[in-house]
């Protein structure tokens, strides 16, 4: 079962307690405190993992502690620390606050690491608290407790090439037709019913990820069809195929429950592209390129050449192909992969020169996020962080 939004509670570890001791031992006269601290508490940390590909595993997990410290022992001995939790989540995920909505962490690469509940520190023994006035001090702290947070974690594909378009155009087809993905496949409407992804090699030059997004229809970011629990994964594709079909002149699959006699294919370009606009402003500014499909059949070859005349006046790009027949998709990769690559290229220039600001500032990245971190605790930038 694809899972793709989940909410989950997080406890840090509890810290373990210190205690009161006394050092004992032969030819040792009033030997003094030495009670040890207790053990720091275990955080429960969440880890992106490129083998998984959705939240089922957490789907019955609400509620995930990390392992409390131990309290400490005698002659200073510190108590054991707890162990921290691992949590394995899909490479994509983001986590937000489940009450304020902030983001907190996007997971976007394998083996990145996020604490999502910080263990509480262990307590003071009692070899803390003597002085030169309490030689003999029976005082010591309980452990703190853990963080304890409730996260929402969102499972966003991470696909370089996205595939949109009304339900039945051949999206499904055409994934599997030129990637390693094997979804669904049959002559009624939504029948993908999860996103599919799959890789695509290019001239054995690249290969990228492709993914087929369901159920967009009219109305899909007011819930209908199934395009409101699929649309955020467009956000993470950085060119949308945009599939549209002719329809047939007369409504010869009356028995599919889809009326074919109100579509046209520039109205549904139209209906799809306002659905992303309505979602998401910036989805409306994606690069897209228009995939005419099924030009097998005689009246969706005889629209061909309208179509690529308005399109192109456009300037958008257009390809016609034949996902059924294998027809036009090494003409369409051809187009798709050096778009791919520019993309590419695009985001390496524009993390290098995140590079270059942050070092003319002389700062290192994670020097930076420690900032935020103080910023956000209320201390002043420079200063250690508040008792």
């Amino acid at each position: 079962m694809f899972v793709d939004e989940i909410e989950v509670e997080v406890f840090g570890g509890a810290g373990g307690p210190g205690i009161v001791a006394w050092r004992r031992e032969k030819y040792v006269p009033l030997g003094g405190p030495a009670g040890g601290d207790g053990g720091d508490g275990g955080s429960v940390v969440l880890e992106a993992d490129e083998s998984l590909g959705t939240l089922m595993d957490l789907r019955y997990q609400r509620h995930i502690r990390a392992e409390s410290g131990e309290t400490g022992g005698p002659k200073g001995m510190t108590g054991k620390a707890g162990e921290d939790r691992l949590v394995r989540v899909p490479v994509g995920t983001q986590v937000f606050d489940a009450q304020s909505g902030e983001l907190i962490a996007d997971l976007v690469d394998h083996g990145q690491r996020l604490v999502a509940a910080k263990g509480g520190d262990g307590g003071k023994g009692n070899i803390h608290y003597a002085t030169s006035r309490n030689r003999a001090p029976r005082k010591s702290t309980v452990g703190f407790p853990g963080e304890q947070r409730r996260l929402r974690l969102e499972l966003k594909l991470l696909a370089e090439v996205g595939i949109i378009g009304y339900p039945s155009v051949g999206k499904s087809t055409l994934i599997s037709a030129v990637s390693n993905a094997r979804p669904r496949i049959a002559a009624y409407p939504f029948t993908t019913l999860v996103p599919n992804l799959g890789m695509v090699a290019w001239r054995d030059e690249v290969s990228f990820a492709m993914a087929d997004i369901p159920g967009l229809i009219e109305g899909a970011h007011e819930g209908h069809g199934l395009g409101h629990q699929f649309l955020r994964h467009v956000e993470r594709c950085r060119l949308l195929l945009h599939l549209i079909e002719v329809p047939p002149p007369f409504n010869y699959a009356e028995d599919d429950g889809f009326d074919y006699t109100d579509r046209e294919p520039l109205v549904d370009f139209g209906r799809i592209c306002r659905e992303l606009e309505l979602f998401n402003p910036e989805l409306a500014q994606r690069e897209q390129i228009v995939v005419l499909n099924k030009v097998d059949l005689p009246f969706a070859a005889a629209e061909e050449a309208r179509l690529r005349a308005h399109f192109e006046g456009l300037g958008l790009g257009f390809v016609a192909i034949s996902a059924a027949a294998r027809q036009g998709l090494e003409a369409l990769l051809d187009v798709v992969g050096p778009r791919v690559l520019a993309h590419r290229e695009a985001a390496r220039a524009e993390r290098e020169a995140a590079r270059a600001q942050l070092g003319l500032l002389g700062i290192s990245a994670r020097e930076l996020l420690g900032r935020v971190a103080q910023a956000q605790e209320g201390s002043p930038v420079g200063e250690p962080p508040r008792e």
